[in-house]
Parts: structure tokens; C-alpha cells; sequence
């Protein structure tokens, strides 16, 4: 009798493993860090019943701010928001129109950012806001300490759950979130005020509290 095997099915059996046990643990770190940038948001706005004259104002005014801007060194300057639109009155018909062009400027000198903002403020800008944050090299800094601090913390605290337990562990998931250092408004008020020709108060840079948390879960051996 002859038998042909046309294949080989092959069958392999896992035993399931088993995990140990399992805990979440969270923990943070915080530190200060330094305001050294200042950001200040500038506009020029008119109202009138002519659109092509108020863009015509507006334009000239952000382009003599500018060239002043472009003039100081250390302080750089982009564009923000820009906007017209109509003004209605009774009946719904527009009665003006009203236009505003932004500038963003930024920098690291305080005193150069004050000077140039009085200046602006004697060629008709207003501000909108002014604060004060971490330069993004100052916060990556601060960020990856507190990163280092918060994850010894965690390191700490595990040690001391398989402790008290009295079993080996090991990291099993990890999640680091970065916080804090929410710009620190220095100025923002009536458009009023803004329009004021004094120059601003001297800036207080002070400080942001940055923080790093670690969300895990860490796995004891059964």
C-alpha cells in the first residue's frame, strides 16, 4: 500500500503568561524659570466711510512702524492679525468701516523692548497685550530638569511600593506631560489707555513655574 503525504500541519502549544502585579503611580517636579523674553502686540486701527483710505492710513502707519522696529537690534517683529469690516447701524446699514493691522514684536532686552514701545506709542500704535515668558531655549532647559527630577521621583516612589511589598519591579509604561509658564500678562487695558503717548512702566520680568509629571505603571513579580 503506498501512502502520499501532501503536507505537515504542525501544532504548537503556549502555556499563558501570567503577569505580576500591577500599580500606577504618578509623580511631578517643578522649577522655576526665568521671564527673559517679552512679547508685545501692537496695532494700528481707523474708522471711516471709506475702505480704500483706511487701508491706505493704516498701511502707512504699520510701515513707518517698521522701519522704527527694523531699526532696533534684538527685537524682532511679524505680523498678526488683520482685519476690516463694516459697522451697522439702524436698519442694519453700514454706517463705517473700521480696519486694524497687528505687529508681534519680541525680544530678550527689556529695556530696548520698553524704549521702542514708547516710540510706537508716539506714532499712533496701541498695545494690545504685553508679557512676559520663558525664551523657548530657557524653557527646554528647565523642562528637561524637571524631566529628570520627576522621573527620579517616580523611580523613588516605586522603590518604595516594591519595598513594602517585598518584590522586584521594573517600569512597565511611562508618560511625561510638560506645564505651567503661562505668559505673564504685563499690560492689558482699555484701548484708552493704550493710546497713551507716555512710555509704558519699566517691565518686571520675574519668573514661570514649569512642571514635569510622570503618569505609569510599574509591574511587581509574582
Amino acid at each position: 500500500m503506498r501512502w502520499i503525504l501532501s503536507g505537515l500541519l504542525a501544532m504548537t502549544l503556549v502555556a499563558p503568561v501570567l503577569a505580576g502585579t500591577t500599580v500606577d503611580l504618578a509623580a511631578e517636579a517643578s522649577r522655576p524659570a526665568a521671564n527673559d523674553l517679552a512679547r508685545a502686540t501692537l496695532y494700528s486701527e481707523a474708522s471711516g466711510a471709506n475702505p480704500a483710505e483706511l487701508a491706505r492710513r493704516v498701511n502707512q502707519e504699520i510701515s513707518d512702524a517698521l522701519k522704527l522696529i527694523r531699526a532696533k537690534v534684538g527685537v524682532t517683529v511679524k505680523s498678526g492679525a488683520q482685519s476690516t469690516y463694516p459697522v451697522y447701524g439702524e436698519a442694519r446699514k453700514i454706517e463705517t468701516w473700521r480696519m486694524r493691522s497687528e505687529l508681534i514684536l519680541e525680544s530678550r532686552d527689556q529695556a530696548a523692548m520698553s524704549e521702542l514701545i514708547g516710540q510706537l506709542q508716539q506714532k499712533r500704535l496701541a498695545i494690545a497685550d504685553l508679557t512676559q515668558l520663558p525664551a523657548p531655549e530657557t524653557r527646554r532647559k528647565v523642562e528637561d530638569d524637571t524631566t529628570r527630577d520627576a522621573i527620579d521621583a517616580f523611580r523613588q516612589r516605586a522603590a518604595v511600593v516594591g519595598e513594602q511589598l517585598g518584590k522586584p519591579w521594573r517600569i512597565k509604561h511611562l508618560s511625561v506631560q510638560q506645564g505651567g509658564g503661562m505668559p505673564t500678562p504685563m499690560f492689558r487695558g482699555a484701548r484708552a489707555m493704550m493710546k497713551a503717548e507716555a512710555a509704558p512702566a519699566p517691565m518686571e520680568a520675574g519668573e514661570s513655574l514649569l512642571t514635569t509629571t510622570i503618569n505609569g505603571q510599574i509591574e511587581l513579580a509574582d
